[in-house]
């Protein structure tokens, strides 16, 4: 897997996507990183299907990829794992939202280039009829990953427990059964401005790293 690995960022060049590439994908919120960690420490992805825009199956992929490296970009010290908290407030299974081929695709990328990132992920308060998708989608994902996917529902005593064991209630904000009084609306021009800004640090990071890699080569 490793070797699988290092051949896919070699010619997906995950490092190199930059905000302006994939900032249309995001117009709508439909991914983007929390303001709040969860109790471990872990950055958190947003995702909201129903908030869907992405006309291809491959922008919706490279953008979701860019997320994924700017969550791993901005890990604190010593956490090495992100969480997912997938909303489905809003979510239809119609033409506008997900395939399921690109489902697969994001299925793939994640356990196959990033099994060890993932710490969690949440699906919250997704509808029935997803549920049989889920259960198509389950056959492609492997076992390890299966074990972190949570189903959570509102007002549904063992979601709640679920949700206070891996976020801190006083941080979570209301929509998701926390204490913070407020809606995690997305800003689209606020979150562009950070993205832009990691892109400065993701360039000197690459660009260290190849440095680091030329003067290991040259000696």
């Amino acid at each position: 897997m490793f070797k699988e690995t290092l051949e896919w960022r070699s010619d997906y060049k995950p490092g190199e996507i930059r905000w302006n590439e994939v900032a249309h994908e995001g117009e709508t919120g439909k991914v983007f990183r929390a303001n709040f960690v969860d109790r471990f420490g872990r950055p958190v992805l947003i995702m909201r299907p129903g908030k869907q825009n992405s006309k291809t199956g491959e922008g919706n992929v490279r953008h979701l990829v860019y997320l994924i490296e700017n969550a791993i970009l901005n890990l604190p010290e010593g956490q090495e794992q992100m969480t997912w908290l997938i909303d489905f407030t809003g979510y239809s299974m119609n033409a506008s939202n997900i395939q399921m081929k690109t489902s697969r695709d994001i299925v793939n990328v994640l356990q196959n280039h990033y099994p060890e990132r993932l710490g969690i992920v949440v699906l919250y308060n997704p509808p029935k009829i997803y549920q049989a998708f889920f259960k198509v989608l389950s056959y492609f994902i492997d076992p390890k990953t299966y074990l972190k996917i949570k189903f959570v529902y509102p007002n549904h005593k063992a979601s709640i427990e679920v949700m206070k064991s891996f976020f801190d209630t006083e941080n979570l904000p209301s929509e998701f059964g926390g204490n913070v009084n407020f809606n995690l609306n997305y800003d689209h021009e606020a979150f562009s401005k950070l993205m832009l800004e990691d892109d400065i640090k993701t360039a000197k990071f690459w660009n260290s790293e190849s440095k680091s890699v030329n003067d290991t080569n040259g000696h």
